[in-house]
């Protein structure tokens, strides 16, 4: 059963994924946010770092009093312990810790974890019922298993670049980690599918995922319409190649709102709360396929009525009428939005390392039954060490001393 605390009255026997235990060796973003994913619905995550300097997350992007603040999102709900793999006692220790776990989750290059002797074919000859969840650049098959890589390549990579951006201008990278955010997801519903399937067989499996290939899916119809029409989809903005309107416009006070017409009621909702009904009527943009062939025309009818209105006013309308708009929300919109807060789309937690309460993005979906719960921010480096390896597994703390292994204190973090 997991150790994971109670969170807001949720007992850990309530949720989903209470009792399964996940063994995390992995760093950065994407296997993290897989085992982030499971933690959310109650899998006891243990987190293995590197001693002294952890996670690569914990040194990313912004940090408050030296604490880096992604790492507390990504690892939120595990346990973090610290072992150096490439040693001995680290390779030991994984050894006797997936004796009684679920799954183990890695990220490395291929291959590493068979140099460092923890394969899956020796992990497994231990714990026979093991599900190995690997997050790879390229997989671990192919001509280009070998080679290192990461999201932004694969962004690259899958195609989703060269779609991305403005016509005549250079393809634009996404401004996050979309590539290892899909991932994470793909390979949590893996995951969960393979323990589905080991209840079954009483067997565990490897879950070999390369990095690109969820994207590569997620981008679409491309490769059918290249297949059957000899079709390359190009960059056209925030156009889509299959429905218009769809774009981003500017009102009048100088806000963006987010507006699509995926249906002719739809288009015809919008002209309506445009005050431009003679769009309808246009043969130009009768129908979707004639709108995709004119759609610069559209936008610029559009944008110019558009820019009539406030932006708050023109929300109004189209909520008024039943036409599709949202507005364009910056990050300071979210968190004050009424609506995210009605549907707890943000959560406040303790977090004893910053000294106060931390805001975050809450789990993803709601259970109506068994509903996950974040049970803490990302722990410190090294926080369970003691628990875990002295009180779990039995080493002394000589042990650990000689292994380089700290132990912090209540209130503490591991060493620098």
């Amino acid at each position: 059963m997991s150790n994971i605390p109670d969170v807001d009255g949720v007992q850990d026997g309530g949720k989903p994924l209470a009792g399964f235990k996940v063994l995390d060796v992995s760093n950065f973003l994407a296997a993290p946010m897989c085992s982030m994913f499971l933690a959310d619905f109650g899998a006891d995550v243990l987190k293995v770092e590197r001693p002294q300097h952890g996670d690569e997350v914990r040194h990313w992007g912004e940090n408050r009093d030296g604490v880096g603040l992604y790492y507390k999102v990504l690892n939120r709900g595990k346990r973090s312990i610290t072992l150096d793999l490439r040693t001995p006692f680290g390779a030991e220790t994984v050894k006797r810790l997936v004796q009684d776990v679920d799954v183990i989750v890695e990220n490395y290059r291929t291959g590493t974890l068979e140099k460092w002797g923890l394969g899956y074919d020796v992990l497994a000859a231990i714990n026979p019922r093991l599900i190995m969840t690997r997050v790879t650049g390229w997989g671990q098959t192919g001509p280009h298993r070998m080679r290192p890589g990461f999201g932004t390549l694969a962004e690259a990579y899958a195609g989703f670049v060269a779609i991305n951006g403005e016509p005549d201008r250079p393809p634009l990278l996404p401004g996050f980690g979309l590539a290892d955010s899909t991932t994470g997801l793909m390979a949590a519903f893996l995951t969960v599918t393979a323990l589905h399937e080991a209840r079954r067989s009483g067997r565990g499996q490897v879950i070999d995922l390369a990095i690109y290939e969820t994207l590569l899916t997620l981008l679409g119809p491309q490769v059918v319409n290249y297949d059957q029409l000899g079709l390359v989809q190009q960059r056209s903005g925030s156009r889509l190649p299959f429905t218009a309107p769809r774009n981003t416009y500017r009102t009048r006070d100088g806000q963006y709102v987010s507006i699509a017409g995926s249906a002719q009621s739809t288009f015809v909702r919008i002209c309506d709360a445009l005050g431009v009904p003679d769009l309808v009527a246009d043969p130009r943009f009768a129908t979707n396929r004639a709108r995709l062939v004119n759609a610069a025309v559209l936008d610029e009818h559009l944008q110019a009525a558009i820019e009539r209105f406030d932006r708050d006013d023109l929300l109004a309308r189209f909520v008024e009428i039943g036409a599709t708009a949202a507005p364009v929300n910056t990050v300071a919109d979210i968190v004050a939005d009424a609506h995210i807060g009605a549907r707890e789309n943000i959560v406040t937690l303790d977090d004893p390392e910053l000294g106060g309460p931390l805001r975050m993005q809450n789990v993803v979906g709601k259970l109506s039954r068994t509903p996950g719960a974040i049970a803490a921010p990302g722990p410190r480096l090294g926080e369970h060490n003691r628990a875990v390896l002295i009180d779990q597994l039995g080493y002394t703390e000589d042990e650990l001393a000689a292994a380089g292994i700290d132990l912090p204190e209540p209130g503490r973090a591991a060493a620098e």
